[in-house]
């Protein structure tokens, strides 16, 4: 458990870094290029070597990491995750003044969150501004590193039915309070000063409320993670773990990063984008390969598709289907649903499990109650580009969407065991019989 607890201590540095979509794949460019990544540009020739190590980022929110084996046998062996988390994003003209004296932020939400819990906390804001240079428009991530925010709630005296259940609307209930009348025409300022740029050479933004509590170990063991961003930054950061440590096999090893997971991945940067097949397709040609080895490397390729899933409610069981419901710190999740929310099938779950038990990890299932359709993740969704055999998995979680959310310590380091041994492995497909 020791070593556990290390391993989300890891993962608690790695979050708090990580105000905004465009910090996660900044702090996982980090990451691979000390661990001697070159990085690809999409508008550029691609040179690869066999041997070589490399990552191609989109929009600044996805990433797409690979090793190329000294010798191809296999196809390839992939893992995603996804980069974005509900909340709230800033609207181009931000500032909305209040019954003359406050002002607040223009929000829109992003994602469905559990919106509650995001009142009367300290929140700030993050993501990028778009800064016109001499050498033309640059990107420059920003993140506004003090308590700058907060959303506040109606007191009990003047809604008396508030504990009786709240229904919110975006556009009254949730804008954040930035000041008073003296702060009117001060955010774009407070961005800039942040930023280290003038505020007159913004051109555009891309910016969100973030939650400022730092995640924590708690439970009488510290047997439990609590931080915000735990879906799905927790799997995201455990792929990458066992990605980077995975030894070479035969099959190409993909780990991939997307954003928009949350509103659905139909964007250029998300799972439904042509990303990941543009880049295994670039791949087989820059190694002297054609369209034929491309199909016959899908062929025999794999698709770990890890997003949480939603641990059984020690206050509402009921909720759960409870012969397919998980708990925290009893192994990784495979996920199911019959109209295909979920990609996992008797063969993914097969391969998957055999993995897992070569980790010496446990397994256990998830399905949702069937009177409640549940949310889907990637995995299915990338599919449409890349067909390939697919297991969805996650970790379980309590309070899914909660601007602060509870996982299993031991469940992240059985994670990264698992997909350090996935990622080493090459996996062959003849007469129906699949080797791993």
């Amino acid at each position: 458990m020791e070593q556990a607890k290390n391993t989300a201590k890891e993962l608690l540095g790695f979050l708090e870094n990580c105000p905004s979509c465009y910090h996660v794949i900044g702090k996982f460019e980090e990451i691979l290029k000390k661990e001697g990544y070159t990085a690809l540009a999409e508008e550029e020739t691609w040179a690869l070597q066999h041997g070589g190590k490399y990552y191609v980022t989109r929009n600044g929110s996805s990433v797409l990491a690979f090793r190329v084996p000294q010798q191809v046998t296999g196809g390839f062996l992939m893992a995603a995750a996804h980069s974005d988390s509900p909340t709230f994003k800033i609207k181009e003209n931000p500032e909305h003044p209040a019954v003359g004296h406050y002002v607040q932020l223009n929000t829109e939400k992003y994602g469905g969150s559990l919106m509650a819990t995001w009142f009367d906390r300290p929140l700030s804001v993050a993501g990028r501004v778009l800064v016109q240079t001499e050498k033309g428009i640059e990107i420059r991530l920003v993140e506004v590193d003090r308590d700058l925010l907060v959303i506040p709630s109606v007191a009990i005296h003047m809604n008396r039915a508030a504990n009786d259940g709240m229904k919110y609307q975006a556009n009254v209930d949730t804008y954040p309070l930035f000041g008073d009348e003296g702060a009117a025409g001060g955010f774009m300022t407070a961005v800039a000063e942040a930023a280290g740029v003038d505020k007159e050479d913004i051109l555009g933004h891309d910016l969100f409320l973030y939650c400022r509590q730092k995640g924590t170990l708690l439970g009488d063991r510290e047997q439990f993670i609590h931080s915000p961003k735990l879906d799905d930054l927790e799997c995201a950061w455990g792929l990458m773990q066992g990605f980077l440590k995975a030894q070479t096999g035969g099959s190409i090893p993909v780990c991939c990063v997307f954003d928009n997971e949350e509103v659905g991945s139909e964007t250029k940067q998300g799972a439904a984008s042509t990303l990941l097949r543009d880049t295994l397709r670039r791949i087989v040609l820059a190694l002297g390969g054609d369209e034929q080895q491309l199909l016959t490397m899908l062929a025999k390729s794999f698709l770990v598709s890890a997003d949480n899933a939603h641990a059984r409610h020690p206050n509402h069981p009921e909720y759960a289907d409870g012969d397919n419901a998980p708990f925290m710190n009893k192994g990784i999740v495979i996920k199911y649903n019959a109209n295909q929310r979920y990609a996992t099938d008797g063969v993914s779950a097969a391969i998957f499990r055999s993995v897992c038990k070569e980790a010496g990890v446990e397994t256990q299932v998830y399905a949702n109650r069937s009177d409640l359709p549940g949310g889907g993740t990637l995995g299915s969704i990338a599919n449409t580009h890349v067909p390939v055999s697919t297991v969805d998995i996650g970790l379980a979680q309590l309070a899914m969407h909660s601007v602060s959310e509870t996982a299993g310590v031991q469940d992240l380091a059985d994670l990264c065991r698992a997909m350090e041994v996935y990622f080493g492995k090459t996996m062959t497909k003849k007469d129906g019989v699949y080797t791993l």
